[in-house]
């Protein structure tokens, strides 16, 4: 009982540790976004809405992070240090890409307001940060794959 918890414990410890990064990084994002309006309205410029799409971008880091729960989930209950290491560095790798890939989007956000340009560059450059994100997603469940294996190995052993 105790175990399959743990096991608990580590799934939503990927979550939410990932939504956490995604909370903080659009509200980086989206306090840049106001301010910039703000500039625009203040210079009689029209206020971009690309400015909302860059805002936006950090939340699919929580995606990753539900999917990568999954995986945790279907673990074996006497797997749970793996659960937990899987589920707490996971979930901070991926909240730190999220992080970081919202103070970026705030410079974005302050660059295309000022100049109305490179929108796709920016893009891009948010795109290099959620690639870390991607790789932590990848490989944790590779290595809660190894786990499942592991369990059939040992029981096959068994018999």
């Amino acid at each position: 009982m105790l175990e399959q918890t743990l096991v608990y414990v580590g799934a939503f410890a990927t979550f939410g540790l990932s939504a956490l990064g995604s909370v903080y990084g659009c509200g980086v994002a989206g306090a840049a976004a106001v301010g910039s309006w703000k500039k625009c309205y203040v210079q009689g410029k029209p206020a971009p809405f690309q400015l909302s799409i860059l805002t936006g971008v950090p939340m699919s880091q929580t995606i990753y992070g539900m999917i990568l729960m999954g995986s945790v989930l279907n673990v074996q209950p006497q797997f749970w240090p793996a659960a937990l290491v899987v589920g707490i560095l996971g979930g901070l790798g991926i909240s730190l890409s999220a992080a970081y890939q919202g103070r970026a989007a705030a410079g974005a956000c302050d660059a295309f307001a000022e100049t109305g340009k490179g929108f796709v560059n920016y893009l891009i450059a948010l795109g290099v940060i959620e690639t870390i994100a991607i790789f932590v997603l990848a490989f944790a469940m590779m290595f809660m794959g190894n786990a499942k294996i592991l369990k059939v190995v040992e029981t096959a052993a068994a018999v």
